[in-house]
């Protein structure tokens, strides 16, 4: 009899050229981040640089790749970059299992969690692209209780944009995220929580939510949320 195929987290990667190193503890890519198999597609053109600063040209190949990973048996899709949410309805509408493309979804929710004068920070890898069009937030009044600091400059942007992308170390990552951390709650002391855009940012957020004692959500959370959902 043959072998059904496994229940699996589907991840859409982006272009990295040949990989060589393993996925890191606590990353998107690792299933012992889950506990749940977890199955990649690389979506053809998707390099970092094109993806974070927007091309719907690409969108064909998200669709594709998502069709490929629901044939080996993906039961959820994310990505594995905050900035495909602009692909989120394209790929949606093409699979027929839940899609999950970025941590930026749970803003509106997020924003309904917290009291009204408290703000939510979103920490992202770049936030020259990290526009109000990617919060999924209409009211200029809810929209103006979002805050947005990134980590451009730092480590992690500057090797995740090379072609291919090096690795980064995982206190090079802590750095780069502690410091937009500190200078967010300075700027901003009534911040109530934090989300997370990168999907290399869930490797050291146990150790910053540690430090700065406020609810922080990743994309690592809403995966798990997910599947959690599908049984």
């Amino acid at each position: 009899m043959a072998s059904q195929t496994p229940r699996s987290l589907g991840i859409l990667n982006l272009e990295r050229g040949p990989e060589t190193f393993k996925p890191k503890p606590g990353s998107l890519m690792n299933p012992d981040t889950f506990k749940f198999p977890v199955i990649s597609e690389t979506v053809a053109g998707a390099w970092a640089d094109v993806v974070i600063r927007g091309d719907q040209a690409l969108e064909p190949a998200y669709i594709a790749a998502a069709r490929r990973l629901v044939e080996r048996g993906a039961v959820v899709i994310s990505s594995n970059c905050g900035f495909s949410i602009r692909h989120q309805a394209a790929v949606a509408a093409a699979v027929n299992v839940p899609v999950v493309m970025s941590s930026l979804l749970l803003v509106p929710s997020l924003l309904r969690q917290l009291p009204p004068a408290a703000k939510l920070a979103v920490v992202t890898a770049d936030s020259t692209h990290c526009g109000k069009d990617l919060l999924g937030v209409d009211d200029p009044a809810e929209r103006a209780r979002v805050v947005v600091g990134g980590i451009e400059g730092g480590k992690l942007l500057q090797n995740e944009m090379q072609r291919p992308p090096v690795p980064t170390d995982i206190a090079d990552i802590e750095t780069d995220v502690a410091a937009c951390v500190a200078r967010l709650v300075h700027a901003h002391p009534n911040i109530g929580a934090f989300l997370f855009e990168c999907t290399g940012f869930p490797m050291v957020t146990a150790a910053i939510r540690r430090a700065v004692r406020q609810p922080i959500y990743d994309v690592v959370d809403l995966c798990r949320i997910t599947l959690a959902s599908v049984g």
